[in-house]
Parts: C-alpha cells; sequence; structure tokens
C-alpha cells in the first residue's frame, strides 16, 4: 500500500479530509512522498483518477510522481489523472477547445510586439521622457500579467510615473498587439493561465482536487488559476521558509495568507527531516526563526548516524579562501559529485570554480555562466594562446573580431596575409614582414578583388596617417588590406606592441599583466562594459558601466593571482583551458547558486563569501529585495547539506583594498558571538 512508508505527520497529511488544506513540507521532510501518498489515499477513497489535476513546476516532478504512483495502481489508472505544470495542463485543455491555437516563444512575441511598437514615432512628440524600448515595454507588460489583476495603466503609472505622457500610446500599442494575437491565434505563456481563467465555464474542467506543488512559489496568475477551478479540495504544499522566487514573480502571499482566505483551511507540518544531521538543522532553525513566524514550526532531526558540527572557516584574504577550499575538496574522501559549493553571487564562484581547476579537479557550474566561459577571460586567454600556438587561426580571429569594422571573415582574411607576410610565420609576418604585398586573393577565397593568383587591389595606408601609429605599423602591408578599417588599424597597433614584448618569452604573470594592459584589452573592456550598461532605449548607464568595468577587472586580478603559480605559459594555459567541458558537464564538484541548489541535497556543502554586503547581498536589497529574503536564501543553502556543512569568509580583498565584517546570520547561527552587525 501506497501510504505503509509514511511517518505519522505525512500520513495524517495525506489522509486530511476534503477541503482546504495546506502542507507545510520544510526542508527534506519528504513532501514528494506526501503528494503521491495523498494521490493514492483519493484513488483508494474511490475519487476518480480523472477528477485528480496535479499542478507542479516541472513536467519532470510530475512525471516521477506518477512513475512512483505505477508502483501501487495500474497504469491505465495513473495515465488518467490529469498532470503537468500550470502553462503544459492550460494548454491541454485550451487546444481541446480550439485546436487552431498556436503557442508562440517569447522571442517570436517581441517581434510581433517591436513590428507593432516601430509603426508610432516617438520623437515628433518632443518629451523630455524618453520612451522605453520596445523589448522593455514587452517585459513590462509581461510581469504585470504575472503579478497583478488591476488594469495595466493604473500597475504602471505606479512604478513608472515619470512616463505618464506616454502611457496612452503604451496603451494603444498594447492593445493593438492583443489583436494582432487574437487574429493570428497566437499565445504567449501567460495567456495559457489567462485564457484558461477566462475559459474555465466553456472548457468544463471540474476536479474533486486540485494538488500544487511548491506553493511558496506560486505568482498572483497561478493563484488566481487554482482559485478560478473551484476544486471541492484544495491540498497545497510548500514551504514559506524556502520562498526564494520574488524576483521572478513568486508571491509570497499565496502561502501566507492561505488560512485567511480560504474558510476552513487545515494546515499541516511536516517537520521531520530525513537530510541533515541535528546540528545542521539546529543551525537552521535558530537563523530562519529571526523571520516572521506565519505558521509555527521546527525542523527536526529524522535520521540517524553520526552528527558532524558546523564548521567555520575564516580566512585573512578572499582569494585565499577559494585556494584553500580546493585544497581541503581535493583532500577530502568525499566523493566529488557529493560536494556542493553553494554561493550568494557569480564573482564569488569565479574564485572557487578557477582553483578548482588549477588543481585538476572536475566541477559543473549552475546558476551562472562560467568564469573560464566569460568573453574577458577567453579574450585574454586567445591573446596568451597565440604566444604559444601562433597557428591558432581561430584564436587571431577571436580577437579581432572586437575591433569595430572587422568581422570573422574580415579578421581571417587579415590573419592570412599576415601568414603571407611572415612566410608562413606570424610573429615575423607581424614584426618583420618579408613582403609589401598581400597575398594572392585566390588564397584567401576572396572572389570579388581582382583575378585568381593577382595580388590583392592594395590601398593607401595614409588614410591612417593622423591615427598616431608607430612608423613600423604604418608602414606595414597590412594597413594597405582594402578592407582594414580605422579601428582595425588601431587595434593592429595594439597587437603589434604586444607582441613585440612577448613572443611566448617570460612569465606568465607578467605577460597576462601586459596583456591586461594593452590597447588591445583596453577597446574589449570598453566595448563589454557598453554592452552590459545599455539601457533598454538604448541610453549607457554611466554607473552600471562603472561597475561592469569593476567587475571585468575583479576577474582579471583573478586569473592574474593564478598565474602566479606557473614559471612557463604553456603550462599554465594547459591548467586553465584544457578540461574546460569538465568543469560544466558531467561527474565533479556541484558549484551552485543558492537559487539552483533547491531541490537537491549533498553529503558535503561549502557555503562561501557570508560576509557582510555579499550574503546578504546589500545591493540586491537595495532594489526591491529584503534581508528576510536573504535569510530564506540562507536557509536553503545550509539545509542541502547531509553530512557536513562548511560556512566560511574572508576578511579582507587585496584587489579592491576592503576590510570584510561576518555575515549577520553567522551571528544568528549562533557561530560567532557578540554584538550583530545591523543588515
Amino acid at each position: 500500500m501506497a501510504l505503509n512508508g509514511l511517518n505519522e505527520e505525512q500520513l495524517e497529511a495525506a489522509k486530511a479530509p476534503l477541503g482546504n488544506n495546506l502542507i507545510i513540507a520544510s526542508a527534506g521532510t519528504g513532501k514528494t512522498s506526501t503528494i503521491v501518498g495523498r494521490i493514492a489515499h483519493l484513488l483508494y477513497e474511490g475519487i476518480a483518477p480523472e477528477k485528480i489535476l496535479l499542478l507542479t513546476f516541472t513536467n519532470k516532478a510530475a512525471g516521477e510522481m506518477l512513475e512512483r504512483l505505477e508502483r501501487h495502481f495500474d497504469a491505465k489508472i495513473v495515465s488518467k489523472i490529469e498532470s503537468g505544470t500550470f502553462h503544459a495542463v492550460s494548454y491541454r485543455w485550451l487546444k481541446e477547445f480550439d485546436p487552431k491555437l498556436s503557442l508562440k516563444q517569447p522571442f517570436e512575441l517581441k517581434t510581433l510586439f517591436r513590428s507593432v511598437y516601430e509603426k508610432r514615432d516617438f520623437t515628433r512628440l518632443n518629451l523630455e521622457q524618453s520612451a522605453f524600448s520596445s523589448a522593455f515595454l514587452y517585459d513590462i507588460y509581461s510581469l504585470y500579467q504575472n503579478a497583478s489583476n488591476n488594469g495595466f495603466e493604473a500597475w504602471f503609472l505606479e512604478r513608472y510615473p515619470e512616463h505618464k505622457p506616454l502611457v496612452d500610446i503604451y496603451m494603444h500599442i498594447i492593445d493593438e498587439f492583443e489583436q494582432e494575437k487574437e487574429q493570428f491565434g497566437f499565445l504567449s505563456f501567460n495567456d495559457l493561465l489567462i485564457q484558461a481563467i477566462e475559459k474555465r465555464d466553456v472548457l468544463q474542467k471540474e476536479f474533486t482536487e486540485v494538488l500544487v506543488d511548491e506553493y511558496q512559489d506560486t505568482n498572483t496568475l497561478q493563484g488566481i488559476l487554482v482559485d478560478a477551478l473551484k476544486a471541492k479540495s484544495l491540498f497545497c504544499v510548500g514551504d514559506y521558509d524556502q520562498s526564494i522566487y520574488a524576483f521572478n514573480g513568486a508571491n509570497i502571499e499565496n502561502i501566507s495568507t492561505f488560512k485567511d482566505r480560504y474558510e476552513k483551511a487545515k494546515i499541516f507540518s511536516l517537520k521531520t527531516n530525513y537530510r541533515s544531521s541535528a546540528s545542521i538543522l539546529s543551525l537552521a532553525n535558530r537563523v530562519i526563526e529571526h523571520n516572521e513566524r506565519i505558521y509555527p514550526k521546527k525542523l527536526e532531526v529524522g535520521r540517524v548516524g553520526e552528527d558532524i558540527s558546523p564548521k567555520l572557516l575564516v580566512y585573512k584574504e578572499l582569494f585565499e579562501q577559494y585556494q584553500a577550499i580546493a585544497d581541503t575538496i581535493r583532500a577530502s574522501y568525499t566523493p566529488a559529485n557529493e560536494v556542493a559549493v553553494i554561493f550568494r553571487n557569480n564573482i564569488s564562484a569565479d574564485g572557487i570554480e578557477a582553483s578548482l581547476r588549477e588543481r585538476g579537479i572536475s566541477c559543473k557550474r549552475k546558476g551562472g555562466m562560467s568564469f573560464f566561459d566569460t568573453k574577458e577571460i577567453k579574450f585574454l586567454l586567445d591573446m596568451l594562446t597565440l604566444l604559444v600556438n601562433p597557428k591558432d587561426m581561430m584564436a587571431f580571429i577571436h580577437l579581432f573580431e572586437y575591433a569595430k569594422g572587422v568581422g570573422s571573415s574580415h579578421a581571417k582574411e587579415f590573419y592570412t596575409s599576415l601568414l603571407h607576410c611572415g612566410n608562413g610565420n606570424l610573429f615575423v609576418g607581424v614584426l618583420n614582414p618579408k613582403t609589401d604585398s598581400l597575398p594572392p586573393s585566390s588564397a584567401i577565397s576572396n572572389h570579388n578583388l581582382g583575378l585568381f593568383g593577382d595580388d590583392i587591389q592594395m590601398s593607401s595606408a595614409s588614410r591612417f596617417t593622423t591615427l598616431g601609429l608607430s612608423s613600423d605599423v604604418l608602414n606595414h602591408p597590412l594597413l594597405k588590406h582594402p578592407k582594414m578599417t580605422t579601428n582595425g588599424a588601431l587595434f593592429f597597433q595594439g597587437f603589434y606592441d604586444f607582441l613585440a614584448l612577448y613572443q611566448g618569452k617570460g612569465y606568465p604573470s607578467s605577460i597576462l599583466n601586459s596583456a591586461i594592459k594593452s590597447k588591445m584589452y583596453a577597446v574589449v573592456v570598453e566595448f563589454l562594459s557598453n554592452q552590459r550598461a545599455r539601457l533598454r532605449n538604448g541610453e549607457i548607464d554611466e554607473v552600471r558601466r562603472e561597475e561592469a568595468k569593476e567587475k571585468i577587472m575583479k576577474k582579471c586580478s583573478l586569473l592574474l593571482e593564478l598565474s602566479k603559480n606557473y614559471n612557463d605559459l604553456n603550462s599554465f594555459l594547459n591548467a586553465m583551458i584544457l578540461g574546460a567541458s569538465e568543469l560544466s558537464e558531467g561527474e565533479g564538484v556541484n558549484l551552485l547558486s543558492v537559487h539552483a541548489s533547491k531541490g537537491l541535497e549533498f553529503r558535503d556543502v561549502y557555503v562561501i563569501d557570508l560576509m557582510k554586503g555579499r550574503f546578504p547581498n546589500h545591493k540586491l536589497m537595495h532594489q526591491g529585495g529584503e534581508l528576510e529574503e536573504e535569510r530564506r536564501l540562507f536557509y536553503v543553502a545550509v539545509t542541502r547539506a547531509k553530512d557536513k556543512l562548511m560556512l566560511s569568509l574572508a576578511q579582507y580583498d587585496k584587489v579592491k583594498k576592503i576590510d570584510f565584517k561576518p555575515s549577520i546570520f553567522l551571528y544568528e547561527a549562533g557561530i560567532l558571538k557578540g554584538e550583530k552587525p545591523k543588515g
């Protein structure tokens, strides 16, 4: 019988009478088993399977629950249970009603929205306030659909009052967009829920019970859909202490006001944790109790075995922290895939990822781009790669693509030209060209420049005389290439200067330092920081641009620190580049943002950078977050640990030259004594 494996509290919830039931399922308390047990109980009680609706946040989760049920019930019975994500279920219903409906991806609908938007000429209005871009206005409208049941105009003006002169135009754009969608039968993901709500009567979907998994993550629109179904019974399972998706539209009020919104609501609590040791649970309880207790609860230990107290790791310097944790992981006997390093900020993960790679420890990163996949790091490694292997044409192309007006095709031509000028040697072709001519057009497959076998029609380099180039560069045959641009010439000057200093000779740290300070890299930093600071309306936010530059240079400093451990460039590049695929895929240490760690568990967990300002993240708190949500994030992070929990912090950042104070959560956990810092 499917209910036999449940403990007393799980069984009580699973066998609850039909009605409005909320199950508070704390971390590691067996919520999936309880949901499966509940559905089994309904079937045992004679509820028809087609009268049961299971709503989850991934189709995989629904599939796993149904698979468990098939161990106890005939597959034909289980297959009749309506299940899936909110969107998947709504789409099935709507397609039954109107098979011609067509679900469109966001990028497709953004294109349609832009076609409507571009009919308007905002420039003729002569307004001081610039209009939002098409893409940004679309995102605002999408957020509104998830977050509010009131009119768009009032909701919009509450958030963007300075755009009041434009609101009528925005409204007309949205109205026309909706008309065109209706005309062609297009649906967005939000439309699936909206139309399922609006057409609930004609869809004629009646359920005895609706079960909702991860109820704390539901948004306003999903909450409205649950109510619109008017089921005889609700079975909502979630944990308000694990509500960490407010930035994505989740509305914690759905779970916090359950007992007030539903008549005769009953609250059940799963408090026996089978995942973590007593010491880890005690720490988690001490911290999360500082949040308002919406529903009373306290985690209790349900497992046996050795109880290892959580450990605080304190390091003098930030990078020392990452290196020491990597050493600790290397010395551990715990299998790599049972180890997780959990971080609040992506920049925290860069240091530990780089340190693990340096030691040959495979890892996989989720919840942020790999340090080695970022454009600023790839560029530097390509610069160094050319010194070791000048025949690496792709590294050359990747570099010169950053020169404005020089694409991959032109960059390839430049590379071929330089090899020609150096009789096959790139260094010679750049620094001491053996010929004044460029290669035959057939050598670079350029059919638009003269006849095969002829030299490329060379242009005059005099067009670059005002750029302040060195005489060696100004007289270089490459500048006579007809496709050489002003920015390309300046970029080539930087490349020439870099090669003149180093040709694979010298210590990696000194070579890398020169690359970071080179004119070439200055172009890349400027390009990337502008790109990352560009607003939806096309303007550059100066504050964000400076922040982007700071983050880029932070990554450079980290790479520079790593290079100091090597005496030759080839060894350094091998450590940094080889095995890149293992870091993001397959087996290895798990590098996870807190959000990406939710729902997972590991034998050993390291929660890093527990310093004031980093965790809790003050910047995100100032952008609309709250200390309570940061505390929930910490709670989620520490309750991923089964056996060992290591909490780490650094006291100083030698790059930024700032001192750190410990996180407030370490005081709340009782690991540190004394006066708690504010926030």
